[in-house]
């Protein structure tokens, strides 16, 4: 279960998004960062770089983690990120969004040209490159949101910043709507709720969209170019919108749309530029893996990822590992206990084992994998050299593309320069050269030749 994300340029969407994004100026310079800041108690973040040329193509994919208070997001963040979140059984736990760094696995390609990487940023273990994004802890949602109630705007402008979601629900059904201790709570009711929010919130920026054509149709504008003017804060571009609409079996007349056929195309707009995936958090309790079940097999969440999930597992994990008790690499489905534990930690290890055998790991990288590589459909690519000779090392660097990046499109996301000095590329593989437009595969290794090197 996916959702089905298309447009006409994914890159172009995501260099467009990042200048949307961006607070503060990134400068960049190839092969070098200084230092990364993260100001959470304003919810701003800021990333320097040495350089004199920004480049926002250049800057991490944003996950926005989302959920209503007390189902474990903070946990969840902690967990992927080993910040200090504060968490809580109570509303609004985190006021501002937290911003952190996560990881997304690939196998590395250092080893097929044997070589030993050594990353500039993120990690290697045993083949594994983990590879940064940032994970944006959002606070506020609540019923209403897009009235303003709670965070209200401040939460949709935050989750707005981000490229793809994943929404934490409380699978046990112990929490409700407001994030009040419970029993026996629906969480196809939390799934419905982020989604309506959403999709609300979307409705109402396209009715103003409408209007806005009905006020000056009479000067020739076509409707997707002034709706899609209305909704570019979504990253969405007019084509994209004509082609939702015919997609839904709409004429391109606004003026004529019933009330649900619109809100019919604010759901699909929606899908298209905030996709998500469902962490089925506490999935650990057996009334959390009833309900996944019976929730799994509804064709009417056939639009979502969803992946099982114990966020407090993952952190459990990762404690036990940095205290030298366990030796875990990060989403892996096995551990293996190396230190003396009292019986009890020694007990809970075991059923942590029961449930990440069960479920292939906890879930945890698994979901921000979907939504990297599942729901945004990104791919690796490797800077690398044909001729064996590495200047600053190794494999320094790895990064995550659009699935229609081409290899010319990769040297501006290298630095302006190189991509306007760009000659040509070469596979290292197979020492074959590649043009301007040929789309890169994932995990491919490019050298980029360029007059501006």
């Amino acid at each position: 279960m996916r959702a089905s994300v298309r447009c006409s340029s994914q890159f172009e969407r995501h260099y467009r998004n990042l200048v949307l994004q961006t607070k503060i100026p990134t400068y960049t310079e190839r092969d070098q960062i200084v230092t990364t800041d993260n100001l959470t108690h304003t919810g701003i973040e800021l990333e320097i770089r040495i350089g004199t040329h920004a480049n926002p193509s250049a800057m991490s994919y944003r996950i926005g983690l989302v959920g209503k208070p007390s189902v474990g997001k903070s946990t969840f963040f902690n967990a992927a990120t080993m910040n200090d979140v504060p968490e809580g059984a109570y509303p609004f736990t985190t006021i501002d969004p937290s911003i952190g760094e996560a990881y997304v696995r690939t196998d590395c390609a250092a080893p097929e040209f044997e070589k030993t990487c050594q990353p500039s940023v993120g990690a290697c273990e045993d083949g594994t490159r983990f590879v940064p994004v940032k994970l944006v802890d959002v606070a506020g949602l609540v019923p209403g949101a897009h009235e303003g109630k709670g965070l209200g705007n401040q939460f949709l402008t935050d989750l707005n910043e981000t490229d793809v979601l994943v929404h934490v629900v409380d699978f046990s059904g112990t929490t409700d709507l407001e994030g009040e201790s419970t029993e026996g709570h629906d969480p196809r009711k939390d799934i419905d709720f982020l989604e309506d929010e959403l999709d609300a919130w979307y409705l109402d920026i396209l009715e103003k969209g409408i209007q806005r054509y009905a006020d000056r149709h009479m000067a020739d504008d076509d409707p997707e170019d002034v709706l899609a003017e209305q909704l570019s804060a979504f990253g969405i571009i007019a084509a994209e919108v004509k082609q939702v609409i015919l997609g839904l079996g709409l004429e391109v007349t606004p003026m004529e749309w019933e009330p649900e056929e619109r809100e019919s195309l604010a759901r699909e707009i929606r899908k298209r530029t905030k996709p998500m995936v469902v962490a089925a958090n506490k999935m650990d309790t057996p009334e959390a893996q009833e309900n996944w079940e019976s929730i799994t097999d509804d064709p009417e969440y056939d639009h979502l990822e969803f992946v099982p999930v114990s966020a407090h597992a993952e952190k459990a994990l990762k404690n036990a590992n940095e205290q030298g008790a366990i030796e875990y690499t990060p989403g892996d489905a096995e551990f293996e206990i190396v230190g003396d534990l009292p019986e009890e930690k020694a007990a809970g290890l075991e059923q942590i084992q029961s449930f990440v055998e069960r479920y292939d790991g906890t879930g945890v990288q698994r979901a921000l994998e979907a939504a990297a590589f599942d729901v945004l459909d990104l791919k690796a690519v490797f800077p690398g050299t044909d001729s064996g000779n590495w200047t600053n090392g190794p494999f320094r660097d790895c990064f995550l593309l659009p699935a229609d990046a081409t290899a010319e499109e990769f040297a501006y996301h290298l630095h302006s320069d190189i991509g306007d000095g760009f000659l040509h590329a070469i596979d290292c593989r197979d020492s074959r050269q590649v043009s301007a437009d040929t789309v890169l595969e994932h995990r491919d290794v490019v050298e980029i030749i360029s007059t501006n090197q």
